[in-house]
């Protein structure tokens, strides 16, 4: 099919009890463009949901799962009761082992800092009692009731440590002078006792550095558990968090939706653009969700006030199978059609596909990426290449077909001799070392003609692309209704009798012909319709006055248009010789590959390796840099030889709410 699906606009009320479950069947199937409906209002559970998966996220990275693509779970769906409370206690367990872990982290670092700061004076044989002068902790030992140690420990926080330093219920405290007051005000508040210390003790009691350490092991293997738990958590519950996350981005995406809808206190009012083939199954699955309860009109574009004063453009959907849909990137990335004229895709892919084989022939070089676009297609690393999957996939097998034809596989000329010679015996009685010569050989006049009739074949591609765009162009400007284009124009059908009496005319002398007196008639009859093309057309509508701009100025547009008609037909033309020069440039660098390697080969073993490693090193450019620019010149005869004959005004390209990305 040559044209785009047929669209439909429907209008749709729901109780709002219903609203979740018919977005979340919208948006899995992806079959409705929602209409604007103006800014968002003003949505509570937006917030909230967005809450949930921030926490949600932060257990995520808490417990260092990757950054998953949650919105692409195929099972995700609207959470209900259960799972908000399933949510929580999750992010709760998470939460409490995260804020286990940081204070442990923090314990560990205060008693750490504190042993550094007693082993620097665990040594030096001064008095105990002088140690508050020379070091940067205050301490303080004295008797403590060991029941009241942790709410100690938790007033004083990060501020002290508190050392236990025998079995009974003597502790040791510890500070930096920043929370020297602190220290004591908690001490004085759980009855700490102090305890005098011997005048003659030197250094740092042993008791102390003993039960830091300890202290330190305890913690040690504390975080050791909590790291085990962490695991167990990861283990268990990382389905369960991508299934959350998927929900619950779900959800948001959903209230999002809801909060550009016209409510009542009830029933939720939208519309938007299907696929006109969906409408009736559409309508059956909606009324099945919602046990009946949802009204549904339907109206054709035409039928619809904005598409009738074009304030509104009918978005465009397209139809195709696996090989052609591939390469609606290239028409989208041009720009779309409008609704109603021809699509043209299956054009596109069918001369992308064959212009780059012709281009870039050769049977391994095409293998590699025929390779390459059947492991884009299967294997999940590489989704994000999705789309240029059927497109090399395509080009690769074409590539193979020129490059059998011109005896080619991996810049080799000679691998493809046998079973050449074998088929072109079977189907010309003589055979041939190659079908297809493109390289012209030294001493064979015959290759010349051979490679201009070559050319001759690409111009004659030109030709047909041109043409094919002319007709679209026709077609569409009749179908829009703008028949002064269609038929006084230079893509009009004016245009294409000029370009087509003007080829008339050079095959004619190419073969032996001449100009003739009636060749004037037939070129100058389409020329004058484009000259006078607006003044004939407001002759038929019956419109003045007839030239509007003035005669000066009508004359030198009708000339201009005259002479951008002849330059842009010559042009469009002789630019697909490009085709012919690629692929000669082609077969000459492969040329330069075989005769260096097919040398050095016969030069011992050191000069095999050395033909190996530049038939690798060569074909390797050719695939990625030639490859590159292969496909930049198709694209581009494409945009500029084909696109520009009809794409004057383009559409805009159906966009259905989903839930899932699309992955080509």
């Amino acid at each position: 099919m040559l044209s785009s699906c047929k669209m439909k606009f429907i209008e749709l009320s729901v109780f709002k009890n219903d609203m979740n479950s018919i977005l979340e069947y919208l948006g899995k199937t992806a079959c409705i463009q929602f209409s604007d409906n103006g800014s968002a209002a003003e949505n509570e559970n937006i917030y909230h949901i967005s809450a949930v998966i921030e926490r949600l996220n932060n257990s995520r990275i808490y417990l260092g799962l990757d950054n998953f693509k949650s919105d692409d779970d195929e099972n995700a769906a609207v959470p209900d009761k259960t799972d908000e409370e399933r949510i929580n206690s999750l992010c709760a367990i998470i939460e409490n082992l995260k804020e286990i872990e940081n204070k442990t982290i923090q314990e560990k670092k205060r008693i750490r800092e504190t042993v550094n700061e007693a082993n620097a004076f665990s040594k030096m044989n001064i008095p105990f009692s002088d140690f508050e002068h020379l070091s940067f902790l205050t301490l303080r030992v004295g008797s403590l009731d060991p029941k009241q140690l942790p709410e100690l420990r938790e007033n004083l926080g990060d501020r002290a440590v508190i050392i236990p330093l025998d079995d009974n219920n003597k502790f040791l405290a510890a500070s930096s002078k920043k929370g020297r007051f602190a220290l004591e005000t908690q001490l004085k508040k759980f009855s700490f006792e102090p305890i005098d210390i011997p005048e003659n003790y030197r250094g740092i009691p042993a008791e102390m550095l003993k039960s830091l350490n300890e202290q330190l092991n305890d913690l040690d293997r504390k975080l050791e558990l909590i790291k085990d738990d962490k695991e167990t958590l990861r283990k268990t519950h990382e389905e369960d968090i991508k299934r959350f996350l998927s929900s619950m981005k779900m959800t948001l995406m959903i209230e999002e939706i809801k909060a550009r809808f016209t409510a009542t206190e009830n029933v939720y009012h939208f519309s938007g653009w299907i696929v006109a083939d969906n409408e009736a199954c559409l309508v059956k699955e909606l009324t099945a969700i919602t046990n009946g309860r949802i009204a549904v009109h339907s109206y054709h574009p035409e039928e619809l006030p904005s598409i009738q004063k074009g304030t509104e453009k009918v978005p465009v959907a397209m139809k195709h199978n696996v090989f052609v849909k591939g390469f609606e990137s290239v028409v989208f990335s041009y720009g779309a059609p409008l609704y109603g004229t021809i699509d043209p895709t299956p054009i596109v892919a069918f001369f992308f596909t064959m212009i780059f084989g012709i281009m870039f022939g050769d049977v391994g070089q095409g293998f590699v990426l025929l390779s390459a676009g059947i492991m884009i297609k299967k294997i999940k690393k590489f989704a994000r290449f999705f789309k240029f999957s059927t497109p090399l996939i395509a080009v690769g097998i074409s590539s193979m077909i020129m490059g059998f034809l011109a005896g080619s596989v991996f810049a080799n000329e000679h691998i493809l001799i046998a079973p050449t010679r074998f088929i072109t015996s079977k189907l010309f009685d003589y055979p041939m070392d190659r079908i297809l010569h493109i390289l012209p050989m030294a001493g064979d006049g015959g290759s010349i003609t051979k490679l201009l009739y070559f050319f001759g074949f690409t111009i004659a591609i030109g030709i047909v692309m041109n043409s094919l765009g002319l007709f679209i162009n026709i077609y569409n400007r009749c179908r829009l209704k703008k028949y002064k284009n269609a038929f006084f124009s230079k893509n009009g059908l004016a245009g294409l009798l000029i370009f087509w009496y003007a080829l008339f005319i050079a095959v004619r002398i190419i073969l032996g012909g001449k100009f003739e007196a009636y060749d004037f008639a037939g070129l100058l009859i389409p020329a004058l319709c484009i000259f006078f093309g607006p003044v004939i057309w407001r002759i038929i509508k019956k419109e003045k006055p007839l030239i509007e701009t003035g005669i000066f100025t009508f004359i030198m547009e009708g000339f201009v248009e005259i002479l951008e008609t002849i330059s842009s037909y010559l042009s469009n033309t002789i630019s697909f010789l490009r085709v012919g020069a690629f692929a000669l440039a082609h077969a000459v660098f492969s040329f330069i590959i075989f005769f260096f390697t097919d040398e050095l080969a016969r030069s011992g073993l050191a000069g095999t390796f050395s033909a190996i490693f530049i038939s690798i090193v060569g074909n390797s450019i050719i695939i990625v840099l030639e490859g590159l620019i292969v496909a930049i010149q198709v694209i581009r005869l494409q945009y500029y030889e084909f696109f520009n004959k009809f794409f004057v005004e383009t559409g805009v390209e159906f966009a259905p709410f989903r839930f899932k990305p699309k992955n080509g």
